[in-house]
């Protein structure tokens, strides 16, 4: 990064424009993903609390699934953005079947797996007497929606890599629509209850993978590309999404620990720790949409073998995740007084909340050129960097993290916990992306 001249106006310009375009719709659809949850708890909720306490369960198990294999959008994004840049259309809808087929054969596994240890699984989190039938209902029946998401995922890689993020957000508000319609027709309609919720979400799961699939096939179609499986093709993206799956592990080993830390300082730590992750987690959709649009651009222009465009993206992406922190971090201040009492009219939870969100916004300029340089080096293919720089943060927070407790810190220690864990991460990529190393031009890293 540092060797490269300064961009041009008109170069910054160009940038902008692609930044801009590949990264509001990726926020619309990135904010569209976990609406279905929130709908399905709403319909839900009216039926019963042990109902809501079952799908709160289920619902946990097939996130935590569904998002171990992001990677199959990540990794898939980086190969076919590549070949994009290399002026190959049919290899790179070629790799992006590739992707597709290799998610089909793990959704087969993962509905294979957890048919029938649905129960156990429940048991696991520690599901009550009650809640417990509602939750493995529920599991059993979504689950058959796995292989639609996968695809979903790896098909929304691809259009990513072709440079298209609109039609991902066009077939998200589709699916958000479908969903919710299903859902009260079935719950209440059909007088089907929790298990109407459940067929509702993967009927509106798989019509979205059935449209991704629609418009991948007509393009092979177009450039000739074929659709077959092809063994070598699926097993090279098994190979290239392994890394990414470990740091994707990592980050939600840290995410765990930090939530079980809360859990040992009280019932009112943990309430407000929901709060600000869950505020934390919107702003990450923000700046993720940065980074989608990293991994497109940079992929396509090192395919073009532009070792020059690569890096002045790049630099221009950390200014934007510079400034979208910086006013994510200000708006987190500013209105404060507004979104607490929707969350919460405890008192103690309150004086809990505010030094921690305090610390939060500091640290969003942070979280903005992490999440760039995420998707830079996602977007070279540099996978293997990611993985040992998501271990060895791992392997910084968690001590720090387990120490908050044990030495009499609070929430506020935590998330100053947290900070540090973002900062690690910084450090870390930064090095990279300086080193000139993920620089590795050509349609294949």
């Amino acid at each position: 990064m540092n060797q490269a001249p300064p961009t041009p106006k008109n170069g910054r310009g160009r940038h902008d424009r692609e930044i801009i375009a590949l990264a509001v719709p990726a926020f619309g659809a990135l904010v569209a993903e976990p609406l279905f949850v929130m709908v399905d708890s709403a319909v839900v909720g009216h039926l019963g609390t042990p109902q809501l306490a079952g799908l709160g369960i289920a619902a946990a198990l097939l996130m935590t699934a569904v998002s171990i294999f992001v990677f199959l959008a990540y990794a898939t994004t980086a190969a076919v953005a590549r070949r994009v840049g290399a002026g190959d259309l049919p290899a790179a809808i070629r790799q992006g079947m590739d992707g597709i087929w290799l998610a089909l054969l793990l959704g087969a596994a993962v509905v294979a797996a957890a048919m029938p240890t649905a129960p156990w699984l429940v048991d696991v989190f520690g599901a009550s007497d009650t809640a417990a039938p509602y939750a493995v209902t529920y599991l059993r029946i979504s689950v058959l929606g796995i292989p639609a998401m996968l695809v979903v995922l790896a098909a929304t890689g691809v259009l990513r890599g072709l440079q298209d993020t609109r039609t991902p957000l066009y077939v998200a508000i589709g699916g958000f629509t479908a969903n919710a319609i299903l859902n009260v027709t079935l719950v209440y309609g059909a007088g089907l209850g929790i298990a109407g919720s459940a067929w509702g979400t993967v009927i509106a799961q798989a019509a979205m993978a059935a449209a991704y699939l629609i418009v991948v096939v007509r393009g092979a179609r177009k450039h000739g590309a074929s659709l077959r499986p092809d063994a070598a093709g699926i097993r090279a993206s098994a190979r290239a999404g392994v890394p990414l799956l470990i740091r994707t592990l990592s980050l939600r080993a840290v995410l765990m620990i930090a939530t079980a830390v809360a859990a040992r300082l009280g019932d009112v730590d943990i309430a407000a720790h929901q709060i600000i992750l869950s505020l934390w987690s919107l702003t990450a959709f923000a700046l993720d949409a940065i980074a989608i649009a990293g991994q497109a651009i940079i992929g396509r222009y090192l395919g073009a073998d532009d070792e020059k465009g690569a890096r002045e993206a790049c630099r221009r992406m950390v200014e934007w995740g510079i400034g979208c922190g910086i006013v994510l971090g200000v708006l987190i201040v500013l209105t404060r007084p507004l979104f607490i009492p929707l969350f919460t009219s405890d008192p103690s939870v309150k004086d809990a909340l505010l030094p921690a969100l305090l610390v939060v916004a500091v640290s969003q300029p942070i979280a903005g050129v992490v999440f760039v340089l995420d998707g830079v080096l996602m977007g070279a293919g540099d996978g293997r960097y990611l993985a040992w720089a998501m271990l060895v943060t791992l392997a910084v927070f968690a001590p720090v993290a387990l120490l908050v407790p044990v030495l009499g810190g609070g929430l506020t220690a935590l998330w100053w916990a947290m900070t540090l864990m973002m900062a690690v991460r910084l450090i870390t990529l930064w090095v990279r992306a300086r080193s000139g190393r993920w620089v590795v031009t050509g349609a294949t890293r």
